[in-house]
């Protein structure tokens, strides 16, 4: 019996000294988290410049770059053609500003727009609203599913437009 024991014991410290040798420690899960924000900031306001003139001015209650992202909270922006652009949410990327939740659109002249996804591209001047869509003007109200619309030409495109417009009389 006590033959039976000790080779039982011997082959039981082979197996966890071999199992010891084995397994490899390492801290890949915490390299694996690396910090990536670039940059957080709080109340602040953005200029956009060139060389003669002013191309648009945001606001942000809370923002931040990170992985060359810029994510602006409660944003609010505007143009030469567009009086106030705000959104819950503004992600810059390239020359393309991505808005969700309550997005509105207040022109100097013409509709007012209510929506919760869009995409404003600053190069061209377009808007895309993506998500269903209210416009506003005075007693006129449309209704869709999707509007294209061109700051610069004022100019707007809708799918699956319910509109009520009123004209003047002649």
């Amino acid at each position: 019996m006590g033959l039976k024991l000790e080779m039982l014991i011997a082959v039981a410290i082979v197996a966890i000294l071999s199992l010891t040798f084995m397994v490899k420690f390492s801290q890949n899960s915490f390299d694996e988290k690396t910090f990536s924000k670039e940059l957080e900031f709080t109340d602040t306001t953005f200029t956009e410049v060139d060389t003669t003139t002013m191309q648009g001015r945001a606001f942000s209650a809370y923002g931040v770059r990170d992985q060359g992202v810029l994510s602006l909270y409660k944003l609010m922006y505007h143009t030469n053609n567009i009086e106030l652009l705000s959104a819950e949410k503004g992600t810059y990327r390239g020359n393309k500003i991505y808005l969700d939740g309550n997005i509105t659109v207040n022109q100097k002249e013409g509709f007012d727009y209510a929506a919760e996804h869009a995409v404003y591209d600053k190069k061209t001047e377009i808007l895309d609203i993506t998500s269903s869509f209210t416009g506003v003007m005075d007693k006129n109200i449309i209704h869709g599913n999707t509007l294209r619309y061109d700051a610069k030409i004022k100019e707007a495109f809708g799918k699956k437009i319910d509109a009520v417009v009123y004209t003047t009389e002649k």
